[in-house]
């Protein structure tokens, strides 16, 4: 999600939130191969000559596939669900973020650190149109209602584009660069931390149509709606926390602390996920961390299917090889 061009006192608050991290939950820490976890390891995949660090994911839920963004490497995967092994990688990107799957299209969509938003043919992989943005293309949102893209960019901007046609068809602007964002009706919320905010926006109008100040709590990234649109989770990494917030007031109705280097957050039935660089990914029930399951160092992003009920969790190669790995959740006891 972050690019490696923050301020050095961003960079040194982030990595304290990993050192306060140990000591900032009473949820037992687990294995996933333990029995007892909430969340189990059922498949292990290989990501071959990946090297640094991995971003977003997608997913093709009917076609069982699974799309990587690995920034480092410039490159985005494909991986073959079924067979558990990566079938296809496009190559020669620029620092690859955001990715989303257009099944209306057949296509993906691939918002890269140069400001380009690139779409290539589901089937084949080739090129099939660049819409460019300017500067730093990040996270990728599809509208449930029309299947428009929206993408995070630059100082500070959602643009929205036309799949069907691969034009620009709108943008909101505002004053520093988005990361995590969810999109509800006409609105969509927006954590920028450089602004130590969460703005609500009005898509149709085009403007900012309310800012919440995160207070003492700083370096939001991931986000996370519920289905009825009332409340977003976030967590914070200095200090590590989980946060729920009313959409309607932006007051904070609930706050625990978690895992930290958070970057991917996902409400999964009554859990929320929460995925941390730190080495684990957090359950979160009823408005605390219930459970802290061991991944690996670096570990931060990730995809919840909700098909699946699998959780996606991208391990970089640290000392072993770069992998995904895929994790089970179960009903709660």
């Amino acid at each position: 999600m972050p690019r490696m061009n923050r301020s050095p006192l961003s960079w040194l608050l982030a990595a304290g939130s990993i050192l306060l991290c140990p000591a900032c939950s009473a949820a037992p820490t687990i294995k996933a191969s333990d029995p007892r976890s909430p969340l189990s390891l059922v498949q292990t995949i290989p990501l071959p000559g990946t090297k640094g660090r991995i971003d977003h994911l997608a997913v093709d839920v009917e076609g069982r596939r699974l799309f990587v963004a690995e920034v480092a490497n410039g490159t985005v995967d494909v991986i073959d669900l079924r067979a558990g092994k990566v079938v296809g990688r496009v190559s020669g990107l620029k620092e690859p973020q955001g990715v989303a799957w257009l099944p209306r299209q057949d296509e993906f969509v691939v918002a890269c650190g140069d400001g380009s938003v690139r779409f290539f043919a589901g089937r084949d992989r080739h090129e099939v149109a660049t819409v460019t943005l300017g500067d730093d293309a990040d996270d990728v949102r599809v509208d449930p209602s029309d299947g428009w893209v929206v993408v995070g960019y630059g100082k500070g901007g959602l643009a929205t584009i036309d799949p069907a046609t691969h034009k620009l068809v709108g943008r909101v602007l505002f004053r520093s660069h988005p990361e995590g964002f969810q999109l509800s009706g006409n609105r969509a919320f927006v954590n920028v931390p450089e602004d130590g905010a969460i703005l609500a926006l009005d898509m149709e109008r085009g403007t900012v149509a309310a800012r919440w100040s995160t207070g003492v709590h700083r370096l939001n990234f991931p986000m996370a709606i519920d289905a009825a649109g009332q409340t977003i989770t976030i967590a914070y990494r200095l200090p590590a926390a989980w946060a729920r917030i009313d959409v309607r007031t932006g007051a904070t109705v609930a706050i625990s602390s978690t895992c930290g280097d958070s970057d991917d957050l996902f409400a999964a039935g009554d859990s929320e996920l929460v995925v941390c660089g730190a080495g684990h990914v957090d359950l979160v029930r009823n408005d605390r961390t219930v459970a802290r399951v061991v991944t690996g160092g670096g570990a931060r992003t990730g995809l919840y299917v909700p098909e699946f009920r699998e959780l996606f969790v991208a391990v970089p190669s640290r000392g072993k090889p770069a992998a995904i790995w895929a994790l089970r959740l179960r009903d709660a006891d």
